[in-house]
């Protein structure tokens, strides 16, 4: 519970006046069986008028306070519970950000949505609770015993047999009920999995006719979800039936002792009604004490899950030298030196061997090889979205962990194989790359990555609101809008990870020439599949199973290259 308390810094005032008016509430409550006894003994015995209207408005006035902390308690309990909610989910969304490509990794988006969703919701409802029953249900049941020992210790004796073998009974269905409940969360882990996947590919899935597989899968993930949530709620559900028999057989026993104790004259009908109500009281307390501690049951499953996000240790992070030197890129030399790469640390074979390459600042330089190369792995490593397995990536001859984060990547723009958009308009998403850029800047960036004239075509131009993904736009139209989003920083390194693979051959080529134009000076990677597309650059880089086997220009790689020729003629014959 230590590691939340940070999340509920922002409520100390709910957390102390929930609890406090709790307090308030169940001493007004336990007053009143023991007045109701005074009222039938004393009053009603004895004919007394006055002291049955005095004790009456007391008890009113009681039943008055009780309702108005009681109105209290559900304000402050509600708004620190969801407040602590609304805290944590925006840890563990800045925590997921920090994560790196490795981090990212690990957990799918599935599990990512259901641990900051409904996981978070589990611990929303646990807090909750614990303002509200955790508090006041051993209050209850502990003012209940010392008053129902005080009334009669001979009664109260039916109590002491039945406690014990609630407790028996609560602690073996919990036992068998909590490894259902982590299980649980992991089944809805893979249907939003199911659902996720389907959303974002609904296209694919049309077009395809796979409806009907894909209402089977989803219909699989679904029931299993459902058979694990049975035998969850099963065991737990065993409590409310096990609780109301020990109950009655409770009650049914006071009546009987209870009731022949009064015949011998030796209790009075008015002790016997409250000892009754403080039993019910204190069975009633067991009650919530059992709900408390199966929601704490469940919600245990969903505090591992989320601190697992939370405590999870981000693979690269700034160094306390980079914080302190706060160097910037202005220049976009980049070097590798004997630079080896695997993406876990154990038992994987390298991805990269023995990279050794210098890209001089200003330079143009391609990377080309087979599916499978490495090559857009080789490229991730000079932002650190990975960080090496040994060797050095420089950048102007310092290591790149020697930079912080946010210098090292606000003058490196990379745009990946995969190009993604975001829900707004087509202005938004290219201020992603320059927050503080003016039309004239963003028109000019559209231009150059040859987006401006699709993107005036649209009614409202570059009002228009794009989906999810950019999915009511074509694919090469998402490619232009990624180059243009990057270039409008000007970055010191431009990487393109095969971007304009949707893009015709004389829009490529109009883009390239834009960005001898406009971006001179600024280093650019280029990695593509079409060797038409990089006959100009000023070095080509051809890697194979991850090594590279062949740099230098194009008329130097045909003449000396084995590889790279078969490459260029392979695709010479396709055109």
């Amino acid at each position: 519970m230590k590691r939340y308390l940070i999340f509920l810094s922002k409520y100390k005032k709910a957390l102390i006046l929930a609890p406090l008016l709790v307090v308030i509430d169940v001493i007004c409550e336990i007053v009143q069986p023991k007045l109701m006894s005074t009222i039938v003994d004393q009053g009603v015995r004895q004919k007394d008028m006055s002291f049955i209207l005095h004790t009456g408005a007391f008890m009113v006035a009681l039943s008055l306070i009780a309702i108005a902390t009681n109105v209290g308690n559900i304000f402050y309990s509600s708004h620190a519970s969801v407040g602590f909610a609304a805290e944590l989910r925006k840890g563990m969304f800045s925590k997921i950000q920090e994560f790196s490509f490795a981090n990212l990794d690990k957990f799918s988006s599935a599990t990512l949505t259901t641990r900051i969703t409904n996981d978070v919701n589990i611990l929303q409802d646990v807090i909750m609770m614990s303002l509200r029953l955790l508090i006041r249900a051993p209050l209850m049941l502990l003012f209940a015993v010392i008053i129902a020992i005080s009334i009669n210790a001979g009664l109260a004796l039916v109590i002491a047999v039945a406690i014990p073998v609630l407790a028996t009974c609560m602690y073996v269905i919990l036992k068998k009920g909590f490894p259902y409940f982590e299980k649980m969360q992991k089944k809805l882990d893979k249907v939003n999995l199911v659902v996720q996947e389907n959303l974002i590919n609904v296209r694919v899935v049309k077009s395809f006719v796979r409806e009907t597989f894909e209402n089977k899968k989803f219909g699989h993930s679904n029931n299993e979800l459902r058979e694990m949530a049975v035998k969850a709620s099963g065991m737990v559900v065993l409590i409310m039936p096990v609780m109301q028999l020990i109950m009655n057989l409770s009650i049914v026993a006071i009546v009987w002792f209870g009731g022949n104790a009064i015949i011998k004259d030796t209790f009075q009908v008015g002790q016997l009604m409250s000892f009754i109500t403080y039993i019910t009281q204190i069975l009633m307390s067991l009650m919530m004490l059992s709900m408390t501690i199966m929601t704490f049951s469940r919600a245990e499953a969903s505090s591992d899950r989320i601190l697992e996000i939370l405590e999870a240790p981000a693979d690269i992070i700034d160094t306390a030298s980079a914080i302190e030197k706060n160097l910037q890129i202005t220049l976009g030399k980049i070097e590798f030196k004997d630079v080896f790469f695997k993406y876990h640390s154990n038992g994987a074979e390298f991805v990269l061997k023995g990279i050794n390459l210098v890209v001089n600042s200003g330079e143009t330089v391609a990377i080309i090889g087979a599916t499978g190369a490495a090559k857009s792995t080789l490229v991730q490593l000079i932002p650190r979205l990975y960080d090496i397995s040994s060797g050095k990536v420089l950048i102007n001859d310092i290591d790149v962990r020697d930079y912080t984060l946010f210098n090292l990547r606000i003058n490196l723009k990379l745009v990946l194989q995969q190009n993604e958009l975001f829900t707004g308009t087509i202005k938004q998403n290219l201020k992603w790359g320059n927050q503080q850029a003016t039309d004239d800047e963003i028109i000019a960036a559209a231009q150059d990555a040859q987006a401006h004239d699709f993107i005036m075509s649209f009614p409202l131009q570059y009002e228009t609101l794009l989906g999810h993904s950019g999915i009511n736009i074509s694919g090469g139209q998402k490619q232009r809008l990624c180059i243009a989003r990057a270039i409008l920083r000007k970055p010191a390194i431009l990487i393109l990870d095969d971007s304009t693979s949707a893009v015709d051959s004389i829009t490529e080529a109009k883009i390239r020439a834009s960005f001898s134009q406009h971006l001179k000076g600024t280093t650019i990677i280029i990695i593509a599949q079409r060797i038409s597309s990089i006959l100009s650059a000023d070095k080509i880089v051809l890697l194979d199973n991850g090594a590279i086997i062949g740099t230098g220009t194009h008329d130097d790689l045909i003449k000396t290259n084995l590889v790279y020729k078969e490459i260029y003629n392979s695709q010479q014959l396709q055109l």
